[in-house]
């Protein structure tokens, strides 16, 4: 109903750009995590252990300066959206979901409660996937199963295959609907 509502514009150049936006965000991620596969075989400081003797303002933390500093933070904006997102969306969480003007108070906590562990997962997240080396001021890196070279490897590789399938799947699926609607199959 909301799309039969939308105007023209929104429908013909709106959504198509806002798709197109987040599959380049999702690639450009996933391209970035693969990278940091590669880079931890070959390197063992690709670990996401803290800076040490790097100070804030002295070194920059990506290869391509502001650019890459920047790609970073939307990077991790998109991540921080597609985790809210994907977590009220699982089957165990929409409940959680909160309803205009009846919202309970146990449900408001619960929300502050999950936000607040997405939130504080979020640095973590960025680091061990390799999207950003920044500590963001809390030592986050300072983790000791950030050491080991399985843990780290593993979560990699499962970020990058499991959202390359979904976006594989979504897209794939998308297509075949597009093509049985336009050849009539669908009724």
């Amino acid at each position: 109903e909301l799309r039969h509502r939308a105007s023209p514009w929104q429908r013909n150049l709106g959504y198509p750009l806002a798709m197109l936006g987040l599959l380049a965000l999702t690639g450009i991620s996933v391209l970035i995590v693969c990278f940091h596969v590669l880079e931890l075989l070959l390197d063992d400081a690709a670990m996401p252990r803290g800076i040490q003797d790097a100070s804030l303002g002295q070194v920059s933390f990506s290869i391509f300066g502001s650019f890459g500093a920047a790609l970073q933070v939307v990077l991790i904006f998109y991540l921080m959206v597609s985790s809210v997102v994907g977590f009220y969306s699982s089957p165990l969480f929409t409940h959680l979901l909160p309803e205009r003007q009846d919202t309970p108070l146990t449900k408001i906590i619960g929300n502050c409660v999950s936000l607040l562990v997405l939130s504080s997962a979020l640095p973590v997240f960025s680091r061990t996937l390799g999207i950003t080396r920044f500590d963001l001021l809390g030592d986050f890196g300072r983790f000791n199963w950030l050491g080991n070279f399985y843990i780290v490897f593993l979560y990699n590789m499962g970020f990058a295959g499991l959202t390359t399938l979904c976006l594989v799947k979504r897209v794939s699926w998308a297509v075949q609907a597009e093509l049985i609607r336009a050849f009539g199959e669908d009724r």
